[in-house]
């Protein structure tokens, strides 16, 4: 059995990192997919996900992005406890920055 996500998107806000009780380190941030392809209207529609990131990814993560940003993340999707379904990332890619632009 595989449970296996990758994605490519735009970060929807500058990733914050929270230090929890046990030491690790999280932080959450939302990456929005365009789907490739037009809904009824003509436009596209985007995904909006959820992703999870743990003590060094998400210390780098939070070093390196900002809002914009296109990040790739190879993770796992995980239920919440309300349903929803989450991404774990394993692995976080930083395809392009807005600090190369400066």
């Amino acid at each position: 059995m595989l449970n296996q996500v990758i994605i490519a998107g735009r970060l929807t806000k500058d990733p914050q990192i929270r230090e929890l009780e046990n030491g690790k380190k999280e932080t959450i941030i939302t990456v929005a997919v365009p789907r490739s392809y037009k809904n009824a209207e003509g436009t596209y529609d985007t995904d909006f996900i959820t992703c999870v990131l743990w003590n060094g990814i998400a210390t780098t993560t939070t070093e390196y992005c900002k809002t914009g940003d296109i990040v790739g993340i190879k993770g796992r999707l995980q239920k919440e406890n309300h349903g929803n379904l989450r991404v774990i990332a394993e692995k976080v890619s930083f395809l392009s920055s807005k600090r190369e632009e400066n």
